[in-house]
């Protein structure tokens, strides 16, 4: 690992612990809307959100949004987080929105049990599938990923085509788990990862990080199914519009995801180019670990609140 591999991974890893202090928290929420949150943060309610949402899709790109929130311990609240997601689905039907659903399986109860997980989900995606709204589960940390795979491969199995899954490449596990979902001709989606791992189950270098990411992407394309790249990497970006263009692999077959709020001048260049691009749109007031992880992946973003906080007259 080279030294601005170690400086970064000792920013990213310093952020991310904090996400766990107390203090540290209670200052970012009360806060964290002021210094800067509101930027990757489409609305703390739906109805926020839907103004984002309808902003974007007018622009020509496409959309999905998430309920903030994660690591759900108690049935009762999986089961109203599933109803809760049954209802913005159909929200944004009725204000004609074509935006997609993405859900951390955690949230929706794999944290209780792979029973309750797969129950709730299936609930979401089945509503979906009646109504014409494809659902995807997102990857978390790594005690969670043979779970939410099982999920997936077990609503495949019952017929459930409009969901979709994701894996990260820092994990030394994606590229087999990749083989073993190709069978389904699946909807992937391919991020660097997010979350503090250790170096005996996930890369601790950038530059590997980025080589996984490519192959796994490479071989995604080349495959049956869809592809959706999650990345804000403009090098990687332009390796896989020119992979897609030696392999004359059609633009119907993937598209560029993004991030409500970040790389903006990126997506819109991708979306006039004529490639496919999605705006991760996401809402709700748990937002605190969401923003902690945009904060570690990206040390500008960190400046960004930094020059707000300088700005902002706390004591108020």
């Amino acid at each position: 690992m080279g030294l601005s591999d170690a400086v970064n991974r000792v920013f990213r890893n310093g952020i991310l612990h904090a996400t766990t202090n107390p203090v540290v928290r209670r200052t970012v929420e009360r806060y964290g809307m002021q210094l800067g949150a509101a930027r990757f943060v489409a609305g703390e309610s739906l109805d926020q959100a839907i103004q984002a949402l309808r902003r974007l899709e007018d622009m020509g790109f496409k959309t999905n949004t998430t309920i903030f929130g994660e690591h759900v311990f108690d049935e009762a609240t999986a089961d109203a987080v599933a109803d809760e997601y049954i209802r913005v689905i159909d929200r944004l039907k009725a204000e004609g929105l074509r935006t997609n659903i993405a859900l951390k399986p955690t949230h929706l109860g794999l944290s209780v049990s792979r029973e309750v997980g797969y129950r709730n989900i299936r609930r979401v995606v089945e509503h979906g599938a009646k109504v014409g709204t494809f659902v995807r589960m997102d990857m978390e940390d790594s005690p969670w990923v043979d779970g939410t795979l099982g999920i997936y491969r077990d609503l495949r199995e019952a017929g459930l085509d409009n969901t979709g899954v994701v894996l990260q490449a820092y994990l030394y596990r994606s590229e087999v788990d990749l083989e073993s979902l190709l069978p389904y001709a699946p909807n992937i989606r391919i991020v660097k990862g997010a979350y503090l791992e250790p170096p005996d189950i996930a890369y601790p270098s950038k530059a590997d990080v980025d080589r996984a990411y490519i192959r796994l992407a490479e071989r995604a394309l080349t495959a049956d199914g869809y592809t959706a790249i999650a990345t804000h990497d403009r090098r990687i970006i332009e390796h896989i519009i020119d992979f897609a263009i030696a392999n004359k692999i059609p633009r119907d077959r993937f598209e560029f995801q993004m991030l409500y709020g970040i790389a903006t001048d990126l997506q819109l260049q991708l979306l006039r180019r004529g490639y496919t691009v999605l705006i991760s749109t996401n809402h709700g007031t748990g937002w605190y670990p969401y923003l902690m992880r945009r904060l570690a992946e990206r040390p500008a973003n960190l400046l960004f609140f930094a020059r707000n906080a300088v700005r902002l007259p706390l004591s108020k």
